[in-house]
């Protein structure tokens, strides 16, 4: 056997040796698999956090709170009437002078029929004004939803477009505020009124703002 022959051999056993030697590539963990686990675990307890500490999660904090209600003015609804006469629109000149209930709500929402009882209780009540915002709804569905449930409110305001709805921080429907004579909204209550919450929350608030509190 030459040198040379030794030399490649030599060369030749060499790699395969430092293969052998070599410890495996590790697989890498993909991380972005997680991102949504750790997330909806972030979400998870910030939720219990607020069930347990923070209250009844249906009176979620409102920047409007005690603050002016927006400038808006809504046309009517098309073609809606009560007791043979057109419902007029709202806008916000019509809650000046009076203590105003005003009612988010859309034909195609379920809680709203669910509610609608403690509406037409509402309307019963002296010294205030019930009044809607009929939120992304077609005035067709609108005026059938009415009219098979009875038609609570003075006022409606067609918000078709949900721009109004935005304005007022409506987080969906349904969703109902207690406005004072001066038009600043005091309360704000997420969700369907159930008679719970009406008797025991909303009415002695209602009752409060009614009597200057």
């Amino acid at each position: 056997m030459t040198a040379s022959d030794t030399n490649t051999k030599a060369a030749g056993s060499g790699e395969p040796e430092a293969s052998a030697n070599r410890e495996p590539a590790k697989p890498r963990f993909p991380v972005l698999v997680l991102l949504p686990v750790v997330v909806f675990v972030a979400l998870a307890a910030l939720f219990l956090f607020q069930l347990t500490l923070g209250g009844d999660p249906k009176e979620i904090p409102s920047a409007l709170i005690d603050k002016p209600a927006p400038a808006f003015s809504l046309s009517a609804v098309e073609g809606l009437t009560r007791d043979g006469n057109p419902v007029p629109g709202l806008s916000r000149e019509d809650l000046i002078g009076k203590v105003s209930v005003v009612n988010v709500f859309a034909s195609w929402c379920v809680p709203c029929r669910q509610e609608h009882p403690i509406m037409e209780d509402l309307a019963k009540v002296d010294g205030i004004q019930l009044v809607g915002i009929n939120y992304k709804d077609k005035p067709e569905n609108a005026r059938r939803f009415l009219g098979s449930l009875g038609n609570p409110y003075r006022l409606i305001g067609a918000d078709t477009a949900g721009r109004a709805a935005i304005e007022w921080g409506v987080y969906g429907v349904p969703e109902t505020f207690i406005v004072d004579e001066k038009g600043t909204i005091r309360y704000k209550y997420i969700g369907p009124l159930n008679p719970k919450a009406y008797r025991d929350v909303f009415l002695p608030i209602l009752e409060k703002v009614k009597n200057g509190g």
